[in-house]
């Protein structure tokens, strides 16, 4: 496969949160790259983070593995733990089922870039903060399974 031309693949900012969740997520623009590649079996996106913008919600998958590369700019990791500064070059893993719910925020006043790689999943993703869960094959409901 030849190098991928970043501009040829198109980038958006959708999201299926319900719309009270999605607010956070307006500045996140990304490009799902293992289809214009032609990989099947993993998901890899391009993703950038405008000022303010957060990559999700803070989560947890119960069977999908995720790691992240920091490219450019900075972003906050918020984990169970607390907070992490993540810089270029620095890496992060959030392994299937751990329950450490994390996301990235950038608070900076520049663009962030990371790639994000994920297992293939179809599994419950749990939101700690938040009234919302992604059940497998219903989509996002409430945490007691009713629908927004």
């Amino acid at each position: 496969m030849p190098k991928l031309d970043l501009d040829t693949i198109p980038q958006t900012n959708a999201t299926g949160y319900p719309p009270q969740y999605a607010t956070a997520v307006e500045g996140r623009w990304y490009r799902r790259l293992g289809p214009a590649s032609g990989l099947s079996e993993f998901g890899v996106s391009h993703v950038t983070l405008k000022p303010g913008a957060w990559s999700s919600q803070r989560h947890w998958h119960e069977g999908e593995d995720e790691f992240v590369v920091m490219l450019s700019g900075e972003a906050v990791l918020v984990d169970d733990s607390g907070e992490h500064a993540m810089k270029p070059g620095d890496c992060a893993s959030f392994p299937m089922g751990d329950g450490n719910g994390h996301v990235l925020q950038n608070r900076s006043d520049s663009d962030c870039v990371f790639i994000a790689v994920g297992r293939k999943g179809d599994s419950d993703c749990h939101y700690p903060d938040i009234d919302m869960h992604l059940f497998s094959g219903e989509g996002f409901r409430r945490k007691d399974g009713s629908a927004f």
